[in-house]
């Protein structure tokens, strides 16, 4: 059936779950004994509907919202597609969330239920709900532990399966859900403040997967395998999970970022979703690596980069270059495949912008490397670059059944399927966001003869000089993080009369405050004068999610940034 032919989520799962019955769906490694969790696909189907057999038994009501926080695991996509079964709407969480932020959550979509999995989490959770005087109808744990909760409805995940799998009074009726039924609220990651809960249909997520399987479509491969890491409480792999889906893949859940390599090699996926932050990551481990090379080693490698550069670039390359490019091939290409597992047909890079010269070297090493953009708002994917046509300065050609026009002061506008039902609660943003069915993204672009998208901007990162003059701080904070040396960058400047940055240096190198200087005056031979950075400073605390200076995606919070570093950041604009 195709995909356009479905009413909703659940309905592609089970019918998927039909024609690939025995074979192996999802797979999980079991941390303490090693071996791994194997989920087939009737397995899951039978998981499934022991959860919906017990929601059938709860005081739920079609609408009702249900908190999902968890770490990446079979149970989280078996508790969504349960979830939504009964037309209720999944609520992910990010397991990195405060007190505070749990409470922001409960407060505004006011769920009927929660489903989390360890004790840590739901203590939080707990807290939370309490400091509201708030009732769950029900709570389900997906880890084993014992807590004394009097009062609540508290049952195990393994209570849920044992108890209600053998009960055959659950039978999905496919009517009850249409395709602008609300699937799931995902709220925003709260880079400029409090998140929105961004209301998302099960057409729209359908409509994605649709323009997502075209696009894999060219990669010629029977069996997909994916390894997944980036939080499923995000739009983007909270899709993604439901492309795999549809292309009949297996899964692999990545045991931490830190393993992601070794997962990378134990899984051999053939399709690897990940933020820019992992290709830049990935960047510098092989520019690191390389320096620790002999020179022979190096020149060979370089070798590799210049021509596969050319090829990507549509360049002419001479006979001889092409004999040399067949053996360096052989020679980098096929070991660096090696080392992610042997198997990899493409990268796909999202969630934010990748820096086209990283693009651009892993392309020309032969790893495929599909830039694409999107927003939670749009479920999430606008746009793409197809596998056989990349180019890397941009974000690729606008997905199937999806529309993009670019606005007199050159904001994108999206309209079509997949665009948000609207803001939860919040009918003020709504209007504010979707003007006559058109989505006003926030982001500055334009799109190129060929259809390709190119976002050069976006409107609420700019800063403005004392002068009037608009700066990308993004632009100059990516040109920065190209130098192994410099983990992270903040830019910042706004309505002063000179850029300064704020330095996380590479504890693995530890660069000396001197080299810091040299790649910043490096840097700057590369900017107008507008852009050039005249002052920095070296931190020693990273930005991160556990510190609330990044999003669960790794997207600087610059509000809290600038509020945490208020003092040293005033100090390089006091009078001498």
């Amino acid at each position: 059936m195709n995909i356009s032919c479905y009413k909703s989520l659940p309905e592609l799962f089970l019918e998927k779950s039909e024609e690939n019955s025995h074979k192996i769906q999802l797979v999980r490694k079991n941390k303490e004994t090693g071996n791994d969790f194997i989920y087939s696909w009737a397995k899951t189907k039978k998981e499934v509907f022991a959860f919906a057999n017990f929601l059938s038994q709860q005081n739920i009501k079609k609408g009702d919202r249900v908190m999902l926080v968890s770490e990446n695991r079979p149970e989280w996509l078996i508790s969504d597609i349960a979830i939504m079964c009964h037309g209720l709407v999944t609520v992910p969480n990010y397991t990195t969330y405060s007190v505070k932020d749990f409470e922001y959550i409960i407060k505004d979509c006011k769920p009927a239920g929660l489903v989390v999995s360890s004790k840590a989490l739901l203590k939080k959770i707990i807290q939370a709900k309490n400091n509201l005087n708030y009732g769950f109808n029900f709570i389900i744990h997906l880890d084993p532990f014992e807590i004394d909760l009097s009062g609540e409805k508290l049952i195990s995940y393994s209570s849920v399966v044992q108890t209600f799998s053998e009960e055959n009074s659950f039978s999905f009726d496919r009517n009850i859900l249409s395709r602008k039924d609300p699937a799931c609220i995902i709220y925003t990651s709260g880079t400029e403040g409090n998140p929105k809960g961004v209301v998302l249909s099960h057409g729209g997520i359908l409509s994605n997967c649709e323009g997502a399987v075209e696009l894999l479509s060219d990669i010629k491969i029977k069996n997909h395998v994916f390894l997944t890491w980036l939080p499923l409480s995000h739009s983007y792999e909270h899709t993604i999970q439901f492309v795999q889906i549809a292309l009949n893949a297996k899964v692999f859940y990545a045991e931490s970022l830190e393993k992601l390599l070794i997962n990378l090699k134990e899984s051999a996926p053939t399709i690897m979703t990940a933020v820019p932050r992992f290709y830049n990551n990935f960047y510098n481990k092989i520019l690191i690596k390389l320096n620790k090379e002999s020179y022979l080693k190096k020149i060979i490698f370089n070798k590799t980069i210049e021509i596969g550069t050319k090829i990507i670039l549509k360049q002419k390359i001479s006979f001889m270059e092409k004999i040399l490019n067949f053996v360096l091939t052989i020679l980098v290409r096929k070991k660096i495949q090696q080392s992610l597992g042997g198997n990899i047909q493409t990268f796909v890079s999202g969630g934010g912008p990748l820096d086209p010269k990283i693009g651009l070297f892993l392309n020309a090493l032969g790893l495929k490397t599909m830039q694409g953009y999107g927003l939670t708002e749009t479920s999430p994917v606008v746009s793409c670059n197809p596998i056989n046509s990349i180019k890397v300065e941009t974000v690729g050609k606008v997905l199937k059944n999806c529309k993009v026009k670019i606005a007199e002061d050159g904001e994108i506008l999206v309209k079509g399927e997949n665009v948000m039902l609207g803001y939860w609660n919040n009918e003020e943003a709504t209007k504010k966001a979707i003007i006559d069915e058109w989505l006003y993204t926030g982001d500055i672009g334009e799109i190129d003869s060929d259809g390709y998208l190119k976002i050069t901007d976006r409107k609420k990162d700019i800063i403005v000089t004392l002068g009037g003059d608009n700066v990308s701080p993004a632009k100059i904070e990516n040109l920065l993080c190209n130098h192994p040396e410099i983990d992270q960058a903040f830019v910042y400047g706004d309505n002063k009369n000179y850029l300064i940055s704020l330095i996380v240096a590479n504890k693995e190198l530890n660069p000396t405050k001197e080299k810091i200087q040299e790649i910043i005056d490096k840097t700057n031979e590369n900017l107008t004068a507008i852009e050039k950075i005249k002052n920095f400073s070296i931190l020693e605390e990273s930005f991160s999610a556990e510190n609330n200076m990044l999003t669960p995606t790794l997207k600087m919070k610059r509000y809290i940034i600038k509020k945490n570093f208020e003092k040293l950041l005033n100090s390089f604009y006091k009078k001498k």
